[in-house]
């Protein structure tokens, strides 16, 4: 399991933890305060019942069962409110209207439904106290009977009992949504980050994937070509050691050359990726930025210090030197490309003069390069080889025309390569002019 795998599994079951706690704290609240009410309108109906007449028993359990209706205060909030309006003329359940009118005032449902079922709860307990009120006072003799005392009092009583109740469940309710969408955007930001962070491992994946193969084609062109040339000489070397050692000398100080000049590419090219991957040589997995300017780095560096077209002919005259009959055309006036043209352009000239070692020694090849205006176009072609010398030993990965076909292409030019009806071989480039170095 990945990192981000384990962190997602993580946060899913500690929100899932969270919400299980919250629900069973919300139920055990529902149900202490469902006690408190019932309690509250059983002792209410006792002089419920004394003033109606009806036997105490009965009150007792009308209380109980109007005030267990706040235990299901969270799904049904309209119910209970419509319980304590009817219970406000048995002057009984207080707790279950300040509750319930707080319930209704943070759950969603519509604010007309709300305040229409205020008013209500306003009115009745408006009602009930005038008249309570007017019953005490008209029974005090002594007590003055001023017009504005019992509906003041009877006002301040009914919105001390509704208004509280209902502007901090507004408040309570506005904060939980407010709550709600800021959690709905952590987690869809969780998500968008979980999502991003996949696909930096991706590209990170990606990206040490084309600098493996990228490396694994700087190290086929240095080594195949030079090595192909050094196996080449070393069987000259013994066919004519015993018949002309003066030839031999040279033979073997050919391959002495090319020995050295392969150790110096390799040293070349080891020093510019060890240089130019700092951090992946301290983590097997480097972050993404990491892996980029390392590979960015090293391949700019090589392409900088790498060969250019005007090497064409040295290289040609290397494989000459090592018995190849190979002539050399080049049309058009010569004149600088960007580095990475140039490089391609070699190593694809390169490859297939390898693989003329290789597959058809002895067979003749022709080099052709052609400067044109807006591309510059290579074609290595050979003819039928001796059966009886076209097997020069060489090993072959298959890898060589598989990284020329991916160097060409990688720089939007044209690759072909095929058998001809000579019975050869020919390998055809065209690369885009991307500038002078």
């Amino acid at each position: 399991m990945t990192a981000t795998g384990a962190y997602r599994e993580a946060t899913g079951t500690t929100t899932r933890g969270y919400w299980w706690w919250e629900r069973r704290r919300g139920v055990a609240l529902d149900v202490g305060l469902a006690l408190l009410s019932a309690l509250e309108c059983a002792l209410e109906g006792v002089e419920f019942a004394g003033d109606t007449g009806l036997p105490v028993p009965v009150g007792v359990v009308f209380g109980l069962l109007a005030g267990a209706v706040l235990v299901v205060r969270r799904r049904w909030p309209i119910a209970v409110v419509l319980v304590s309006i009817a219970t406000t003329p048995a002057e009984m359940g207080f707790l279950m209207g300040l509750v319930g009118l707080y319930t209704l005032a943070a759950s969603d449902v519509p604010r007309r439904i709300t305040a229409v079922l205020m008013g209500m709860s306003f009115m009745g307990t408006f009602i009930v106290t005038y008249v309570r009120l007017r019953q005490s006072v008209s029974q005090q003799t002594d007590f003055g009977r001023d017009d504005w005392y019992v509906p003041l009092i009877s006002l301040f009583m009914s919105l001390g009992l509704t208004a509280p109740p209902v502007l901090f469940g507004l408040y309570i309710g506005a904060r939980r949504r407010l709550m709600e969408s800021l959690r709905e955007r952590a987690d869809s930001l969780e998500r968008e980050l979980s999502l991003l962070a996949d696909r930096a491992e991706e590209r990170a994946e990606w990206a040490r994937t084309e600098e493996r193969h990228r490396i694994a084609r700087e190290m086929h062109d240095v080594v195949a070509h030079r090595v192909s040339l050094m196996v080449v000489h070393a069987a000259a070397l013994q066919a004519v050691a015993p018949k002309d050692p003066a030839k031999a000398v040279r033979n073997a100080a050919l391959v002495g050359d090319m020995g050295r000049q392969a150790l110096t590419e390799l040293r070349e090219m080891l020093g510019v990726l060890r240089s130019g991957e700092p951090v992946a040589a301290r983590s097997a997995k480097p972050p993404l930025a990491s892996v980029g300017r390392a590979a960015a780095a090293a391949a700019a560096a090589a392409t900088e210090d790498g060969p250019r077209l005007r090497e064409v002919e040295t290289l040609v005259g290397e494989s000459r030197a090592a018995g190849m009959t190979v002539e050399l055309s080049v049309d058009g006036e010569a004149r600088p490309y960007a580095p990475e043209v140039e490089q391609t352009a070699y190593r694809v000239v390169q490859e297939a003069l390898t693989n003329v070692h290789k597959h058809a020694a002895g067979a003749k090849a022709w080099v052709r390069l052609a400067h044109r205006g807006s591309e510059v176009a290579m074609q290595v072609e050979n003819g039928p080889s001796d059966a009886a010398t076209a097997d020069a030993g060489l090993p072959s990965g298959g890898n060589g025309l598989v990284g020329m076909r991916e160097r060409v292409l990688g720089l939007g030019g044209v690759f072909v390569s095929g058998p001809t009806d000579a019975g050869g071989f020919r390998v055809s480039a065209v690369l885009p002019d991307r500038g002078a170095a």
